[in-house]
């Protein structure tokens, strides 16, 4: 497995490549995305980590930040020399999630009103369309008051009047020296008022007010352009919209945000061994991940459109993948090459592009990352088609190609960048895979400095991923309690 340092290079080509900010530049790189991002590199027999294909270098400004132009008029790199097929079969754990956090740009961006933004990513800064305040308020029930007192209420104030209220559209009058006037939080400081009376310091005698506490100059008054000015720079493009972050934008006068749209997901279940319900029976199972790749890929931040169950019906399957209407397909089982595994016919079938041909991961190893071609429902920039991670059956495996492909490349698919794992410290000792990286379910916090791996972690086994909070990345050979591994976060536990 690579290790730390490693793993921080990856991540940092790949947050190069998502973090584009101008609209020509975007433009550019979602144009040239995956045209360029197909190269190939070949590991040896005894499992040497392979040298990065040329896609994976540091991008060229010519092509908007993603890598080598394409070298073909077609916008399809030619094979390498010595007619090799441009994907990379067998990757390290940590190259195959940068590989598929970089083959992607980001889907097109659209303006949504406040009540949809949520959960995505701003395509466009927010700028304050207003000074925040927008005028003098007050921070506490009380009295405006002019001067250092005692008062006297102003011309037409009964002691038990309302005064100012917040949302009174009338302009308060100027309060002269030596006078009070009531106020309610949130109402329009007036002009000529030194500071807010709390109401618990104040004492009325008739329609003479006495601070019991006398309040400091320009105490409890919010002043006009307090948080920020009118054109302020209150958040980046890229951030993540957040309920706070709608709750900023609607105080600074927005009703709609411009944001990268989250990217459409489709699950395909295939496998005729499948029940849907009730207990398994007559040497069939029960389906697992229909119930659960569709929650899980909303909690990586996609938008599902459907989950269907196509059995292992190859014309079903090819009919599916050549009008999905989706950004990504998901498809569990039949990765292998059994007699009825038809995706990879499939794929080859519809011209699609192997980007990912198996992981050097346990479980999960004949996870696969695909391109397919522009069909009629294309929606990419660049009018290319959409992605499928083929998952393997196995529960357990398939979420390791879960969190291993797609959710670095929805992650770039909704312009957010990617996040280097955390480390925790195993505390207990973990049996490794000779050569390949095993992510083992664990419980552990931010609080914690410890991961605690959890049993029934096979890859047919949900017991130890149904408690678990994250995924530790164990190297080739296995790792003795006390050392410190990278861990992936469950998406519900982020960190």
């Amino acid at each position: 497995m690579s290790g730390p340092d490693e793993l921080d290079e990856a991540l940092a080509l790949a947050n190069d490549s998502v973090r584009r900010r101008d609209p020509a530049a975007r433009a550019r790189t979602a144009t040239g995305a995956c045209a360029a991002a197909h190269g190939r590199g070949d590991s040896d027999s005894d499992g040497d980590e392979l040298d990065a294909p040329e896609w994976l270098t540091p991008a060229s400004p010519s092509t908007g930040g993603r890598g080598p132009a394409p070298r073909t008029g077609q916008g399809r790199p030619q094979a390498p020399a010595g007619g090799r097929e441009p994907h990379s079969h067998d990757l390290p754990w940590a190259d195959a999630r940068t590989y598929a956090a970089r083959a992607a740009g980001p889907v097109p961006s659209c303006t949504l009103p406040l009540s949809q933004a949520l959960n995505h990513t701003l395509d466009a800064p927010l700028d304050a369309l207003t000074d925040l305040p927008s005028f003098d308020t007050s921070a506490m029930d009380g009295w405006a008051v002019s001067g250092p007192g005692p008062w006297e209420l102003a011309d037409g104030e009964r002691p038990d009047s309302h005064g100012l209220l917040a949302g009174d559209r009338r302009r308060p009058r100027t309060l002269p020296d030596g006078r009070a006037v009531r106020i309610a939080t949130g109402a329009r400081v007036p002009p000529g008022a030194s500071a807010v009376l709390r109401y618990e310091y104040g004492e009325l005698d008739g329609s003479r007010l006495r601070a019991t506490n006398r309040p400091q100059p320009g105490a409890d008054i919010r002043p006009r352009g307090q948080e920020c000015r009118s054109g302020d720079r209150l958040l980046p493009t890229g951030t993540h919209v957040t309920p706070a972050v709608l709750g900023l934008a609607a105080a600074a006068g927005y009703d709609r945000l411009t944001v990268t749209r989250r990217p459409r997901a489709e699950v395909l279940v295939l496998g005729d061994e499948l029940l849907h319900q009730g207990v398994p029976r007559e040497g069939r199972i029960r389906d697992a991940l229909g119930p659960m790749v569709e929650p899980w890929l909303t909690a990586l931040g996609a938008d599902v459109l459907v989950t269907r169950r196509l059995g292992d019906d190859a014309e079903a399957l090819h009919e599916a993948v050549a009008t999905t209407t989706a950004d990504v397909v998901v498809t569990t089982g039949g990765t292998a090459r059994g007699p009825v595994d038809h995706l990879r016919p499939t794929l080859t079938r519809a011209s699609a592009r192997l980007l990912v041909e198996g992981v050097r991961v346990r479980p999960g190893h004949p996870m696969l990352l695909a391109r397919l071609p522009a069909g009629r429902g294309s929606r990419q920039p660049d009018g290319s088609g959409p992605y499928l991670v083929g998952l393997p059956g196995n529960p357990l495996a398939a979420l390791s190609g879960l969190m291993t492909l797609a959710a670095p490349l929805i992650r770039t698919l909704a312009d957010r960048p990617a996040e280097k794992p955390p480390s925790a410290s195993l505390s207990d000792d973990v049996q490794g895979h000779p050569r390949d990286t095993r992510l083992v379910p664990v419980t552990c916090s931010p609080e914690q400095s410890h991961a605690r791996p959890l049993l029934y972690n096979g890859p047919a086994m949900l017991r130890g991923i149904a408690t678990a909070t994250a995924l530790a990345v164990v190297p080739p050979g296995g790792a003795t309690a006390g050392t410190g591994v990278p861990v992936l976060p469950l998406p519900w536990h982020g960190w």
